[in-house]
């Protein structure tokens, strides 16, 4: 197969025509400042206000309650500092999380750490879920926030986050989910899953990259988290990126009115690679084969290093990852795979196929034939895979 197979799609997404398009006329034609008085800026201020709606829309939100942010991370970083900080308001200083957020998450509560906050990181279990119950234990009288994730970046499951909301809203805590992983890809509704906060991010839906959007529902305090001007509503300074915004209403509204379609396709090639990866020996999926996004599949070989299957796939024209895009730099292995109770050496040999609408199954039929050639190389000039053929150490898969 001659041409490159991108199966990296929770890393980052092609901007979709529809989110071109829309991009367009605010590239030169509606240009004006939305904080502007003349009829320029009036008419971008419309055009802002018209794409907060869609997105609103989309989630089953108000418009009042969404606000521009450049992405998923700044959006997780300021709900959560508005929900600890409202919490320590009120002398409450602990909060709830899993041990396999994004670091994005994770990195934030541990600044907050420093700040004097107590963290509880819930442990998920081989499948990589948590239970609502686990929640309702965790909960304290000093509980200020739970944040769990919608669907995991790395293995693809699907938490029981609308279970979890309704928990937190019983006991009266505030309840963040990062959903940068979810929206756009399957339904999320604010309202039925009981969601007080939301983080999502336009290129993870194929919209353009450093635009997205945070949820906050009307009765929480936001906290300004960007300083110098009154934009979004004095809670993010900075001109609004109005060209970004639209394309990702665009994008968002796009994928949205094609949800079924695109997760009925996405899912029949996932259990393509699924079915055809798990015939490797001693390979392992990683994540619920269920409960898990419908472009997702997250594998491990055992006896290889997931950088060399990555480098020789991508040789093959198959472009995949072996982890999160935001850590793929760091020679550690997955803190996602490691809370799955997966051991270093394990861990070590991933791989993240991950996949839209605009893949196909031929793709799909390449890489099963692929990526098992690959597999075999590696393991046959590996020293470790020698190991564990002749018995010297036993296999973990």
């Amino acid at each position: 197969m001659a041409k490159t197979i991108y199966v990296d799609n929770a890393a980052t997404t092609a901007m979709s025509d529809v989110a071109v398009e829309a991009m367009k006329p605010y590239m030169k034609g509606i240009y004006g400042n939305p904080s502007s008085l003349h009829s320029v800026g009036q008419k971008a201020r419309e055009e802002l206000e018209k794409a907060r709606e869609a997105v609103a829309a989309c989630i089953g939100a108000n418009a009042r309650e969404i606000y521009f942010t450049s992405g998923g991370s700044e959006s997780d970083n300021q709900a959560i500092y508005s929900a600890a900080h409202n919490g320590a308001a009120k002398g409450k200083k602990h909060i709830i999380s899993t041990n396999f957020e994004h670091h994005a998450v994770l990195h934030t509560l541990k600044k907050l750490e420093g700040e004097g906050f107590e963290v509880t990181l819930l442990p998920v279990d081989k499948d990589g879920l948590i239970t609502a119950k686990q929640v309702e234990e965790a909960i304290r009288p000093d509980t200020a926030l739970v944040t769990v994730m919608y669907a995991n970046n790395e293995v693809g499951t699907i938490l029981p986050v609308r279970e979890i909301g309704a928990v937190c809203r019983e006991k009266k805590v505030t309840f963040h989910t990062d959903a940068v992983q979810a929206v756009g890809h399957i339904p999320v509704d604010v309202e039925a899953d009981n969601i007080d906060m939301l983080s999502l991010s336009a290129h993870k839906f194929h919209g353009p990259k450093g635009v997205g959007a945070l949820y906050c529902r009307r009765n929480i305090p936001l906290r300004t988290f960007i300083e110098g001007g009154a934009q979004e509503r004095g809670k993010r300074a900075g001109t609004e990126n109005l060209a970004g915004i639209c394309s990702m209403a665009a994008a968002l509204q796009d994928a949205v009115n094609h949800m079924y379609e695109n997760m009925a396709k996405e899912e029949l090639m996932r259990d393509i690679l699924i079915d055809g990866l798990s015939r490797i020996p001693h390979s392992k999926l990683n994540g619920d084969r269920v409960r898990r996004l419908p472009g997702n599949v997250n594998m491990c070989f055992e006896g290889i290093e997931g950088e060399s299957l990555l480098l020789l796939l991508d040789a093959k024209g198959i472009c995949a990852s072996s982890g999160s895009a935001c850590t793929s730099g760091s020679l550690d292995p997955s803190h996602v795979l490691l809370a799955l109770g997966l051991p270093h050496e394990v861990a070590h040999g991933s791989l993240r196929l991950s996949l839209c609408p605009d893949n196909t199954e031929e793709e799909m039929r390449y890489i099963v034939e692929q990526v098992p050639k690959v597999v075999e190389y590696l393991r046959s000039i590996s020293p470790v895979w020698e190991e564990l053929e002749k018995g010297e150490r036993p296999h973990l898969i």
